[in-house]
């Protein structure tokens, strides 16, 4: 457990990774954007908020030092600041996940104020640049309280065939919930990922993305990399993993993309 300082920048930025599919790198995502951020001096913490618990064990959080998690900041009552922990990456905290938040879903259900519950946790929150929220695969009570806590939100994107009817998806429950429940809630940008340029299929959704959401879509995207996909069996980013390879010299770019959009949005 580490002390939250006080942020000379006043509340941090908020940004939920969420799309409601899952293998579309959300957690590599997360993982990997809050290390290059963190690399460009920025005080970043992820809340990871999928019950697997796989951004916890991407940076290398042991399974039996995940007793104050986000299921006993959100369930429990436990301060926020007793449940984040230092990563081996200088300027990144987690608060970690374990199996115990799967029944934090029907916990939530009966009590009030149950979309805010995140939200009002992270108010005590202080002390970082940015906070990234891992969400879990669906678009339920976890997922609602990302969002209602988020000022944006960051959709990574599968460069799949069925890609845009998942996201169309996405987009009317953001745009229900900016009405209803958070107003200030936004779209950062959607980031298409395992995009692989030698498949003609990567090419036409890609295209087909930018189309529809023109500048909403980063410019960046993110390869398919074996050296990505290696990182997470070693508890670390692949950015530390190998700094070289073209995975991490995508999410350094992502990163510089999202401050960008962020110096934009002040």
């Amino acid at each position: 457990m580490i002390e939250l300082a006080e942020s000379v920048t006043g509340r941090p930025r908020i940004i939920a990774v969420a799309n409601q599919k899952g293998g579309v790198g959300k957690t590599t995502t997360t993982i990997n954007l809050a290390t290059a951020l963190a690399a460009c001096d920025k005080r970043v913490l992820i809340i990871d908020l999928d019950p697997q618990g796989n951004a916890s064990t991407g940076l290398g959080i042991a399974r039996t030092a995940r007793e104050r998690d986000t299921y006993a900041v959100l369930c429990e009552g436990l301060p926020i600041t007793k449940a984040v922990q230092a990563t081996a990456i200088p300027r990144l905290s987690i608060v970690p996940a374990s199996v115990d938040l799967s029944g934090a879903e029907i916990e939530l259900v009966e009590q009030g104020r149950r979309e805010f519950k995140l939200a009002d946790v992270l108010c005590d929150a202080r002390g970082m640049d940015y906070i990234l929220i891992d969400c879990p695969p669906s678009l339920g009570l976890l997922t609602l309280n990302a969002l209602v806590a988020a000022d944006a939100v960051l959709v990574p994107l599968q460069c799949e065939f069925y890609a845009l009817e998942g996201l169309s998806h996405l987009m009317k429950t953001i745009e229900r919930i900016k009405r209803s429940l958070n107003p200030r809630l936004e779209i950062q940008g959607v980031v298409l990922t395992m995009y692989d340029k030698r498949n003609n299929l990567s090419n036409m959704v890609a295209a087909d993305v930018r189309g529809h959401l023109g500048a909403k879509v980063y410019d960046t995207v993110i390869p398919r990399n074996v050296r990505v996909s290696e990182a997470p069996s070693h508890g670390t980013p692949v950015l530390v993993y190998d700094l070289k390879c073209v995975g991490s010299q995508a999410y350094l770019r992502l990163a510089g993309e999202v401050m960008r959009r962020e110096r934009l949005a002040a």
